[in-house]
């Protein structure tokens, strides 16, 4: 006989919970790193084949446009995602070739630079003019097994720990795009496959809708 629906969910949830906790520990330290020579390449580059990370980051590495923010994300994580960016796990046309000009030891020293940054305060918008994705960052949907984004991104979507980068002031085209490339297989699964089995379950409703909550976060508390 087949558990109700619910107590599916909630097993499901609860099994997300204990694995968002257990990521850190089966994820090693990043490789010891040189800040300030990190700085050097994240801000002046290493021409011609790697330009300066702030050109495209933002010079606070808060992200431009529809350049992702780099500030406050964990060490591990970035040295993580340039080692995949390197190797083709993670596909993309302009980090591919910068991630491949760097020796293992320039991505752990850029890695350091950014994650040691400081990062500047963003606020959540308004529950009531992003109800549904407010609901679906915070609470997460229990039917269809889709935990809350905070559970592992933090309540304030500024990132926990080492492993779970922060998702306040994401550009939405960015967070899509990345969603959809788990969705494909087209981007590693991350720590226990957690992303992978999550933006599985996502509609491409909700997937806009969550991207469009995290990209309105802002300086200036809601109303």
């Amino acid at each position: 006989m087949k558990k109700p629906i619910r107590s599916r969910a909630r097993a499901s949830l609860r099994g997300v919970a204990l694995a968002c906790l257990a990521a850190p520990l089966l994820c090693g330290p990043a490789q010891a790193a040189d800040a300030q020579a990190g700085q050097k390449i994240a801000t002046t580059g290493a021409l011609p084949q790697v330009p300066a990370c702030v050109s495209c980051h933002g010079a606070d590495g808060m992200g431009m446009a529809a350049f992702p923010r780099l500030a406050g994300a964990g060490a591990g994580y970035l040295q993580e995602q340039l080692a995949a960016f390197a190797g083709g796990e993670r596909v993309n046309a302009t980090m591919a070739p910068i991630a491949k000009a760097l020796s293992e030891a320039d991505r752990a020293n850029v890695a350091a630079y950014f994650a040691s940054l400081p990062v500047r305060q963003l606020h959540a918008p308004s529950a009531t003019t992003h109800p549904d994705a407010a609901w679906l960052a915070m609470r997460g949907q229990w039917a269809q097994g889709v935990p809350a984004c905070a559970q592992c991104h933090g309540p304030d979507g500024h990132g926990v720990g080492n492993t779970f980068p922060p998702l306040a002031g994401l550009p939405a085209a960015y967070i899509v795009e990345q969603i959809t490339a788990w969705q494909q297989g087209k981007r590693q699964a991350g720590p226990l496959g957690l992303m992978q089995a999550v933006a599985s379950k996502l509609r491409p409703a909700q997937t806009q809708a969550i991207a469009d909550y995290y990209a309105a976060y802002s300086a200036t508390p809601a109303a």
